[in-house]
């Protein structure tokens, strides 16, 4: 079973930044991709950043430029940086996991990222 801890959440004012990480533990099977969705209230959850194994990244429309995802596959931790912040990044943002042989898909329990003067 693997577990997925984020830090790093908070309030920013806008044109801020913050940092998010996730650590992934639990499993002795390599994990394969890892990434942040994020959910805002009244919305469904959408992806923010995704990163495979060996570094490949995407990113959602709407935080290209600004995000930036990185992971640390000997510590098993994956990165979001996020720059310029505005309101309606305001959302929950949840840190996933998944592994090569493993259909299951996990999540962390998410963390509160509020955008506000």
């Amino acid at each position: 079973q693997v577990q997925l801890v984020e830090s790093g959440g908070g309030l920013v004012q806008p044109g801020g930044s913050l940092g998010l990480s996730c650590a992934a533990s639990g499993s002795r099977f390599s994990i394969s991709n890892m990434g942040w969705y994020r959910q805002a209230p009244g919305k469904e959850r959408e992806l923010v950043a995704a990163v495979t194994s060996g570094g490949d990244r995407e990113y959602s429309d709407s935080v290209k430029g600004r995000f930036t995802i990185s992971r640390d596959n000997a510590k098993n931790t994956v990165y979001l940086r996020m720059n310029n912040l505005t309101p309606e990044d305001t959302a929950v943002y949840y840190c996933y996991a998944d592994r090569d042989g493993d259909p299951k898909e996990y999540w962390g329990k998410g963390t509160l990222v509020t955008v506000s003067s």
